[in-house]
């Protein structure tokens, strides 16, 4: 069964009244009415796309958390062959917030990782909702050193809340991990392309995102800290988080004028969670065209290329 946002509530209305009609038809209680389901059918696409083309920052902020958007786990089945995950830090432990290893995508050999939520109650917990812990950071910095040995591009995909900000993982040292995974970002002498798939929160994306290109959904959203965190901490109100989305400036739209990332990923009316399959097909072929466009440089111009989309942010505004 689809589930609605509270904003989708016409739409929703609409393709229950569809479905209430077929339910008659296929009991035989109904007259002819195929006509009318797909005039509620059209009108309920119009609503949706209608509904779509003007969505509020925290309204993409909802979308970009609904929790039957594609997961790490379905990109990773549906455009990645051979995926081999690759487990521990060799420091500590396990993070299973953070998932990463080696696959072939489109046939060449790439690393690829990033953050996996969970679609259940249980595989959520042993995720930890895609909150990584030092543990995660330290192992992505393994990945990113071996990838850069054997001259593989790195992928990662990104959707998380924020880094764990429980004790266990500031007592591991969660800052300085995420510090060393956003350095080795930036000393990889391989291409690396990110894409924000969902939420992008905090340095617990950054540590993963800081790329040669880094790509979003078209309703995924990117952040310093959370609208709730904000409105907590400039109002003391988490209430006014739709105020607080509105002001920080969050969706793709405004990131790429701003020069934050490099493109944006379009997604099928009424988000990621109604057509997932299209939307993957799409990141794919987003990140073959960004791939390409890196294709040929050496390590010192990866580098320098590099560098120089970040240095540049702000700098125009």
């Amino acid at each position: 069964m689809r589930s609605y946002l509270d904003f989708e509530k016409q739409v929703a209305e609409l393709e229950a009244k569809v479905e209430e009609l077929r339910a008659l038809s296929a009991k035989g209680e109904g007259v002819a009415i195929t006509d009318e389901v797909q005039r509620l059918e059209a009108k309920a696409h119009d609503a949706l796309v209608l509904l779509y083309s003007s969505l509020t920052p925290w309204q993409k902020t909802l979308v970009a958390r609904h929790p039957a958007r594609p997961h790490f786990g379905d990109f990773a089945k549906a455009l990645f062959d051979d995926f081999t995950p690759l487990a521990g830090d060799r420091k500590y432990g396990e993070d299973e917030a953070i998932i990463g290893g080696f696959a072939r995508f489109r046939g060449e050999a790439v690393c690829l990782m990033g953050h996996e939520k969970g679609s259940t109650t249980e595989t959520r917990i042993r995720h930890n909702f895609g909150m990584a812990r030092p543990e995660g950071y330290r192992k992505a910095v393994r990945l990113m050193e071996l990838a850069d040995r054997f001259g593989l591009p790195v992928i990662s995909l990104v959707d998380t809340a924020g880094a764990y900000p429980g004790i266990g993982a500031e007592e591991r040292g969660q800052a300085e991990a995420i510090a060393r995974s956003t350095d080795a970002c930036l000393a990889l002498g391989v291409p690396n392309v990110s894409v924000i798939i969902g939420e992008g929160g905090s340095g617990g994306a950054i540590a993963l995102a800081t790329a040669n290109k880094v790509l979003m959904l078209e309703h995924a959203i990117y952040s310093v800290i959370s609208p709730e965190g904000a409105a907590s901490i400039l109002w003391r109100d988490t209430a006014r988080a739709q105020d607080a989305a509105t002001n920080m400036k969050i969706t793709a739209q405004d990131l790429l004028k701003f020069g934050i990332i490099d493109s944006i990923v379009k997604e099928p009316a009424g988000g990621a969670h109604r057509d997932p399959e299209s939307t993957m097909a799409a990141v794919g072929d987003a990140v073959a065209d960004a791939l390409g466009h890196l294709a040929g440089l050496d390590a010192v111009a990866v580098r320098q290329a590099r560098r120089a989309k970040f240095l540049a942010i702000g700098r125009s505004l």
